[in-house]
């Protein structure tokens, strides 16, 4: 398997399960969050288990809501989206909350913070000084 063909079946998956989700997921749990988001997807080499991580926003609370829709929703999304992409065998869905834009987040206020108090401690944050 090509490292080439496999990034752009991946790709492929992540754009046809975003749609999927957004037009065909009727589960409540899934509608329940403002927007729900495929962040990446991941194949492993022989294109058998497809792990899908989302991003989410709301509270954690929905967030595992969304998680717990979408894999009960797996084998549903699963035939269509093979059928889609042209591939002999669908892989397997597991959908996980992808953590790292939520920590990205963190990161960001954490730096944010730190530059307000030095600007009040009469330092400049740019300077390291």
């Amino acid at each position: 398997m090509s490292a080439q063909r496999k990034a752009r079946v991946e790709h492929a998956l992540k754009e046809a399960l975003q749609s999927a989700i957004t037009h065909d997921v009727k589960d409540p749990r899934v509608r329940a969050a403002a927007l729900v988001t495929v962040s990446k997807v991941e194949l492993n080499v022989d294109l058998s288990v497809a792990n899908v991580y989302i991003s989410v926003i709301g509270d954690d609370a929905k967030a595992e809501g969304v998680v717990a829709g979408l894999a009960k929703a797996a084998e549903f999304l699963r035939r269509p989206i093979g059928r889609e992409l042209s591939l002999q065998h669908a892989p397997e869905l597991r959908f996980m909350l992808d953590v790292s834009i939520d920590m990205s987040e963190k990161l960001h206020a954490i730096v944010r913070e730190d530059e307000a108090k030095a600007r009040a401690a009469g330092r400049d944050p740019k300077d390291g000084k």
